[in-house]
């Protein structure tokens, strides 16, 4: 009996100092209330709205940022921490952009609503804006992320690879706790999106070291891709990568149709409507009409990965680096 107290002495013990560690959770509509009569949404999307109308090619560089930011250390806002070594200058993020966008969404919000607002969740509402004025649906959003104190170039070997296989794609999207369905979903974002010719050069002459293209790539854009991106050309050019000129720039599952008329730009996208672990699902999507409605739910899911929340990190005064008191913090971590 004396041993039985004992270890649920223990164990109550162990549950009040977890209590400690406890946090609240992501809720849709989080800031309602927090900043008086201001909408802070709202405050968002209207100052990237007047980024979208200057240069619509923001659309895809913020979906790329989100993905890179919540598939290293979470959705922390760790992406947009300048340093030495920090995730922005690894190389999957030395050609990500947009970083001006969140900045000034992150001034307009501090006016009126100072130390309320995390950096994260201004990553999250932002991309959700610029899709919504890509022909996309305007999805919720859930928020009460808190922002990371640290970024490491290291911890960026977590991003896939533009040539992975489909296998360890899903595998690597497992671990993010993503099904393949949320995967093929997800990858659709690149039905507004654009890769430098490096990314994919290797399909145009010398597939796995062959010497010949990918046989897999249509002939048609083969021909098209090797127009831009020359073999020994000295600028890294970029190319769209839903092929459909008609609907590069909006929202739909075009990027589906054109994959699996074998013009996928990138070694994965192709491989998705190849591959027996993707290929049925492919050709769903791009047959449905809900491709909108499944990206939104699949975005939600990606946004809530690794979160913190409650006590967790910090809100930022500054996106660009960790509040002035947390760096002794920041570097015993």
């Amino acid at each position: 009996m004396t041993n039985t107290k004992a270890v649920a002495l223990a164990v109550g013990f162990i549950f009040l100092n977890l209590m400690g560690y406890c946090y609240g959770a992501l809720e849709f509509g989080f800031y309602n209330g927090k900043c008086r009569d201001s909408d802070v949404e709202d405050i968002v999307r209207r100052t990237v709205y007047s980024k979208f109308l200057r240069d619509r090619s923001i659309a895809p560089a913020l979906v790329r940022m989100q993905f890179h930011d919540c598939f290293v250390t979470g959705c922390d806002a760790s992406i947009l921490l300048n340093g030495t070594n920090t995730e922005k200058t690894a190389p999957p993020n030395l050609s990500v952009r947009g970083y001006n966008v969140i900045d000034d969404a992150k001034a307009a919000v501090e006016k009126v609503c100072p130390g309320v607002v995390s950096c994260a969740d201004i990553i999250v509402m932002a991309t959700r804006d610029v899709i919504s004025f890509s022909g996309g649906r305007r999805y919720s959003v859930q928020t009460g992320r808190r922002d990371g104190r640290v970024s490491r170039a290291q911890d960026t070997k977590t991003l896939p690879s533009p040539s992975t296989s489909v296998s360890s794609a899903i595998q690597a999207f497992a671990r993010k706790k993503l099904s393949p369905t949320d995967m093929i979903y997800l990858l659709g974002g690149h039905t507004i999106g654009v890769a430098h010719c490096s990314l994919f050069q290797d399909r145009l002459y010398n597939f796995q070291n062959t010497g010949k293209p990918d046989p897999t790539m249509s002939l048609g854009l083969l021909a098209s891709l090797r127009k831009t991106c020359a073999q020994n050309a000295t600028v890294d050019r970029t190319v769209n990568l839903d092929q459909n000129p008609l609907s590069s720039k909006v929202m739909d599952n075009s990027f589906y149709t054109q994959i699996m008329s074998r013009r996928g730009v990138l070694q994965i996208d192709q491989e998705l409507a190849l591959d027996p672990l993707s290929k049925s699902k492919v050709a769903a999507v791009a047959a449905s009409r809900d491709f909108n409605t499944k990206f939104g739910e699949a975005m939600v899911k990606m946004g809530a990965i690794q979160v913190l929340t409650g006590t967790q990190g910090e809100i930022r005064k500054s996106c660009q680096a960790i509040n002035p008191q947390d760096n002794l913090i920041s570097l015993i971590l």
